[in-house]
Order: structure tokens, then C-alpha cells, then sequence
């Protein structure tokens, strides 16, 4: 009997206890830093800490011991890392330094630094914690990033973006210690409906061109298209001291159309100038509830990112990491299968570990057509497409168990146009997730999922007239490798994974 029916096999979760925000995404000296908010004494959110681990392919994963613990100032909020390539805070040549909010016992937020000169193995506090103070009437005031600005002339500055109730302050600084308020963005931009969290920057060429722009996410706490937690988006430009967006006041623009994906952040440094990003594979309003054992609490897949060109304007473009086809094994492809009302394509490949292909031809005349995946006495997560609303869907209303939240067993919707009447899907299954891309990473969901362990079917069907499946293309995915910190191992430099 497995213990741990839900512990994902490909996704990263901690060793035990609770998990949330990824944090201080930086990456040094052929490691990708992973920190996130961790609650090590119990599996719901509870005083943060912040807990690490590396990886020198984002699929494989070593546990480090926790980096950042509570002290007299608060616990230990979301926040950023960089490296200090010219020493310009004076702590020492290529120093880790790390940017994140303290939460006071009177719930006071403030920002403070902390240091490591060893690969982020051991870190010290800055002595004249924090370098921006709770400022007055500001409640919530937290979950910093920090990024290089350069001016283009060999000179530049640390830029902070931070999130104010639903806004983003930024923040300059010469030296990561005394910082100076610059400008600042949103005030009815977007959705404003949550309070705004955990806030990335980066600039992406737009592909296809020589040109670029920048991206400001924004997690918001509530309304979000699945409801509860989620993430938007903003493009525009930006000049070292504020954001301009460049679409109308009244546009969101949502990272995900699941319902859990939240608090994303990108790995600053990292190498062949590629943008890749994390998430929280989870949502608030069941956050605490869902049913895990030991742990609780799990990290999206990475994703690389990149701007598209699309009719309605610049659009984010999200794809699973390559790294990740090394897990493949067991292949199986079909060509022009045809699918008929009634008669489901039930493909030769089950399993809780799946990575799915698909190209689909779209005729109006259907009124729903897709996947159905986990399938298994009275199971199943459906993966759907109803060409004549052009509403791409994900319905886990019979997905497993949802008796710990009324929120949870429901479908949630996105608008899609079939790419010359195409529709090209890309799915990653897990033990407890789905994950979805639809034509070119354009519109994503990302789904939790509690199937019963027997539930591993897939099937492929048509509602209203036949289907064409111009490919399709399955893997099953062999487990990546999560090594844990040894416990006679704590004066030593830890394993590669």
C-alpha cells in the first residue's frame, strides 16, 4: 500500500511539513536555487521559514537544510535572490544575497537581507536588519524583487519591485542596503479584485523579432479566473524606476487558467539568457485542506517563457522545460485516428505518470471533443474542447476526491482559436496534477487532481460527429530523483543531484 498515494513523482515537494511560495530563485555556478515558504513543524501554513534545495537540471532535485529561520524581527515572508557580482553591498566577492519580508508579531512587514559566501549553503542576516521599514498605513508590504538594471552604458542599479495592497512600489539601490522609493504601478490596472502578492520582472524578446519587452506578474489572493488565487500579467516597459503598461487600464491578462498557479517566479542568472519560471501548484481557499499525508504542498513544473505575437496583441508564451523528456520512456505514437460519438479511442498506455501529444482537427459540427485522463470506476479528468463556444476546458468534478472543499470540484473554461484548425494540446499528468499547454503554451491550466491509485486510463473522444486526431503522441514519465540531505551530513558540502 503506498503511503503517500498523492506525493507527486515529477514535481517538487518537500521532504515533509508544508510548502508554499517558491522563493530566492537564483541560479549560481551550475545550480538552479530553489527556496520556498516552508512551515517544517506541520502540513499547514503555520511561522514561515525558508526552505532550499538545488538542482543542475531542474528535474532532479537535493534537499538542503533550511536557509532562513524567524527571529526576534518576524518570521521569514516571500522574497528574491541574486548574486552580487561586484561586490557593491561590501559582504564579498559573488556573494548570494537574499531579499525577503519580515512579518512582525503585530503583523508589521518590513524588508531585510541575508548573505551566504558558501553557494547558499549557509546564510548570514544583515546586522542592521531591515533596509526599508514598515512604512505607515501600509498593511500588507511584502515579498520583494529584486533585479540588475542596467542603463546600457556599463552603469546600472538594483531595481525592487514589492507589492502594496494592489499596487507594486519599486524601489532603487546602489548596494542592496539603503534603498530609495521610486516609482510605482497599478491602482485600478488589471484585476484588482485580491490583494496583490509576490511580483516578478523580467524582460522577454518577443519572438521572431529583434525586439523585447517587459513583463511585471502579479500574484492576486482572490477572483482569479478558476476563483481563489492566480496570477496576472502585465506588459510594457520599463525605465529603472516604474512601469508603463502598454495595454488599456481595463486588460488582464492571466498567467493560468486552472485553478492552481500562483506566487510564479523566475530564476534570475540563468544561463543561455533563458526565462524560466516556477509556480505554487495550489490555491488558497483549500490550500490547508487537501489531502496529503506527510506533506503538503507542491511546485509547478518550470516553464520557459517568451513573448508571442498573436491578434489581439502580445501575449505570454509558456513551455515544460526540455529537461524534462528525460524522463520519457514506453513511447507510443498514432497518426489520423479517427474518433467517433460514443466510441472512445482508448489508447494502449495507462498510468499516473504521462506525458500526452495531441493534435487535434476541430469541426463546428462537434460539440465536444478530448481526453479524458486518470480515468477509473466512476474517475475521470476531462480535457475538452466545444468548438462551436471555441471554450477550451478542464471539468475535475469527478476527478477524485473534493469532499474537503466546495471549490474545488468544478470546470473551469478559457477562450481558444484552433491554429489553422488545429488544436494542439500538451499534457503533463502526475500522480496528483495535471498540467496543460494548449497551441504553443498560449493558454496553460494547471489542475490538482485526487484519483483513486487504480484510475490510470486515457481516452480520447467525440461528442455530436467524428474527430480527426491528426498525431498523438504518450510517454510514460519515470520518476525524477528527490535525494534528501543526509543527517550525518550537516558539516559537509551536499551531493550534486
Amino acid at each position: 500500500m503506498n503511503l503517500e498515494p498523492f506525493r507527486p513523482a515529477f514535481h517538487f515537494t518537500p521532504p515533509t511539513a508544508w510548502l508554499n511560495d517558491p522563493n530566492g530563485m537564483v541560479y549560481y555556478d551550475g545550480e538552479y536555487h530553489l527556496f520556498y515558504q516552508y512551515h517544517p513543524n506541520d502540513t499547514v501554513w503555520g511561522p514561515m521559514h525558508w526552505g532550499h534545495a538545488v538542482s543542475t537540471d531542474l528535474v532532479n532535485w537535493q534537499h538542503l537544510p533550511i536557509a532562513l529561520e524567524p527571529d526576534e524581527l518576524g518570521i521569514i515572508f516571500s522574497g528574491s535572490a541574486v548574486i552580487d557580482w561586484h561586490n557593491t553591498a561590501g559582504f564579498g566577492s559573488e556573494a548570494m544575497i537574499a531579499i525577503y519580508t519580515y512579518h512582525s508579531s503585530d503583523a508589521r512587514q518590513s524588508q531585510a537581507i541575508a548573505y551566504s559566501l558558501d553557494k547558499g549553503r549557509t546564510w548570514i542576516k544583515y546586522a542592521d536588519n531591515p533596509v526599508i521599514p514598515t512604512p505607515p498605513n501600509i498593511r500588507d508590504f511584502r515579498d520583494p524583487k529584486v533585479l540588475w538594471y542596467s542603463d546600457g552604458h556599463g552603469k546600472g542599479h538594483w531595481v525592487m519591485a514589492l507589492a502594496a495592497n494592489s499596487a507594486i512600489m519599486f524601489y532603487t539601490s546602489p548596494n542592496l542596503i539603503a534603498w530609495q522609493a521610486a516609482g510605482s504601478f497599478g491602482f485600478g490596472q488589471g484585476a484588482t479584485d485580491g490583494v496583490w502578492e509576490t511580483p516578478d520582472l523580467f524582460k522577454l524578446p518577443i519572438a521572431g523579432t529583434a525586439e523585447s519587452r517587459w513583463v511585471l506578474t502579479v500574484g492576486i489572493g482572490d477572483n482569479a479566473p478558476a476563483g481563489g488565487s492566480g496570477m496576472q500579467y502585465f506588459i510594457g516597459q520599463f525605465d529603472g524606476q516604474t512601469f508603463i503598461n502598454d495595454n488599456p487600464r481595463t486588460t488582464v491578462l492571466w498567467a493560468d487558467f486552472g485553478a492552481d498557479f500562483y506566487a510564479a517566479q523566475s530564476w534570475s542568472n540563468a544561463p543561455d539568457n533563458r526565462h524560466i519560471w516556477l509556480a505554487w501548484l495550489n490555491n488558497w481557499p483549500y490550500a490547508n485542506q487537501i489531502p496529503s499525508s506527510t506533506w503538503r504542498g507542491t511546485m509547478a513544473i518550470p516553464r520557459e517563457l517568451r513573448l508571442l505575437q498573436t491578434k489581439e496583441g502580445l501575449r505570454l508564451g509558456q513551455t515544460a522545460v526540455p529537461e524534462l523528456a528525460q524522463l520519457r520512456q514506453n513511447a507510443q505514437r498514432w497518426q489520423n485516428i479517427v474518433v467517433t460519438p460514443g466510441v472512445a479511442f482508448v489508447p494502449g498506455i495507462t498510468g499516473d505518470q504521462l506525458e500526452i501529444i495531441a493534435e487535434l482537427e476541430i469541426s463546428t459540427e462537434a460539440s465536444n471533443l478530448g481526453i479524458r485522463l486518470r480515468v477509473g470506476d466512476g474517475e475521470a479528468t476531462v480535457v475538452g474542447y466545444a468548438p462551436r463556444s471555441g471554450t477550451l476546458f478542464v471539468d475535475r468534478t469527478k476527478s477524485g476526491q473534493s469532499s474537503f472543499s466546495d471549490q474545488f470540484a468544478r470546470i473551469h473554461t478559457a477562450a481558444v482559436e484552433p491554429a489553422d484548425g488545429i488544436l494542439m494540446l500538451h499534457i503533463f499528468v502526475d500522480r496528483s496534477s495535471i498540467e496543460l499547454f494548449a497551441n504553443e503554451g498560449l493558454i496553460t491550466f494547471s489542475e490538482q487532481i485526487f484519483p483513486g491509485e487504480a484510475s490510470v486510463g486515457v481516452e480520447l473522444f467525440a461528442e455530436g460527429t467524428a474527430v480527426t486526431v491528426r498525431h498523438l503522441e504518450i510517454y510514460q514519465l519515470r520518476a525524477a530523483q528527490f535525494r534528501p540531505w543526509p543527517a550525518n551530513a550537516a558539516s559537509e558540502g551536499p551531493p550534486h543531484a
